[in-house]
């Protein structure tokens, strides 16, 4: 599968480097609405450097598009590509608006093209075996999760962090967990309640410049799903991870700590007590850290075989309209109904 990157950011040379290591995908070309930008990967990785958009799209040797913009700009880019033919793979979220994001499902299936959807780390060996282990009842039934999405200040290491700010953290990192636990329980039904506030409205970014907050920079929501357990989530962009990371699962039977929810190597361990805990092997050996180009594998993939994509637009679009509710709960104080659903994901043949 030939792929063009379009953003070429923070996170895009780290795409491009997993893409070029996988046989499987070849790297064409790349474009950024800062020109210098897109020209210094593309002499990088000697791939194309195509002056706009609407260049990319023209060249007959993209299958698929790899969407790295900021998240304000996400639907308005995917849109204009699937309607040019392309498949997609969106960074998080999809949309920022759940209408959006259920709009861009449809649009891809009216084309005939694939919309794939970032976070994709449920397809990592960690989560993978966490799945597998509630899946085979090992747990007992879960009751309760706990998820950790505290990303520190992000203005201490992110060159352009207030487009991250602008959305907030729940948006930016709680929709990490939050596609782990769908993914693995299903749907959510409701958002029960929301706490947010602005710990710290006064930043400075790495060149010195003071910013205010946008959003609140502290969250902590509960959320309960159809057919799970209750969850906690706390997103932060004040606290570093520290101690409280990851996710918790907690049964009747038992309970299962995932240290991270992105690296796909991420240390697991369970309990039968909740006090003592022990290491639990991994599937299969694991990728270390986070393969950026695995969702573009598993779209090829899918695209070869006819069958469904794992990363699914109708589940990246059901996240949406959970942050959208986090948001509603947060300003009005009530609960809000989730009311999107979405097909699962069927677990990673070798985790089957």
């Amino acid at each position: 599968m030939n792929v063009a990157l379009v953003g070429c950011g923070n996170i895009a040379a780290r795409y491009a480097q997993s893409i070029a290591d996988e046989s499987r995908l070849t790297l064409v070309g790349v474009t950024d609405v800062a020109p210098e930008r897109a020209s210094e990967l593309a002499r990088r990785f000697d791939v194309t450097h195509h002056a706009s958009l609407e260049d990319l799209l023209a060249d007959a040797r993209v299958d698929t598009v790899v969407n790295l913009t900021a998240p304000q700009a996400h639907a308005t880019v995917t849109s204009v590509c699937l309607d040019a033919g392309k498949h997609v793979h969106t960074e998080k979220p999809v949309a920022l608006v759940y209408d959006e994001a259920r709009a861009l499902a449809e649009r891809a299936e009216r084309r005939g093209v694939r919309l794939s959807c970032a976070p994709a780390t449920l397809l990592g060996e960690a989560q993978q075996t966490a799945w597998k282990l509630v899946r085979e009842g090992a747990l007992g039934e879960v009751r309760v999760a706990y998820a950790e999405a505290n990303w520190g200040r992000i203005e201490s290491w992110h060159p352009s962090p207030t487009t991250l700010y602008a959305v907030g953290p729940v948006v930016d990192v709680g929709v990490y967990p939050l596609t782990v636990l769908t993914g693995i329980f299903g749907a959510a039904r409701r958002v029960a309640t929301v706490y947010g506030a602005e710990v710290e409205p006064q930043r400075v970014t790495l060149d010195g410049t003071p910013f205010r907050l946008e959003a609140p920079d502290f969250f902590v929501a509960v959320i309960e799903l159809e057919g799970g357990p209750v969850v906690r989530l706390t997103a932060t962009f004040c606290v570093v991870p520290g101690k409280q990371r990851g996710l918790e699962f907690h049964g009747n039977d038992g309970s299962l700590y995932l240290a991270s929810w992105a690296e796909f190597d991420s240390r697991l361990e369970s309990s039968s007590d909740g006090e003592r805990y022990t290491a639990v092997p991994l599937v299969r050996e694991p990728f270390r850290g986070i393969q950026w180009s695995r969702p573009l594998v598993e779209l090829a993939d899918a695209i070869a075989q006819g069958r469904p994509h794992r990363a699914s637009a109708e589940h990246a679009a059901h996240v949406v309209e959970i942050l959208n509710a986090v948001e509603t709960s947060r300003a009005g104080g009530h609960a809000v109904d989730v009311r999107s659903r979405f097909e699962q994901p069927s677990p990673m043949p070798w985790a089957s």
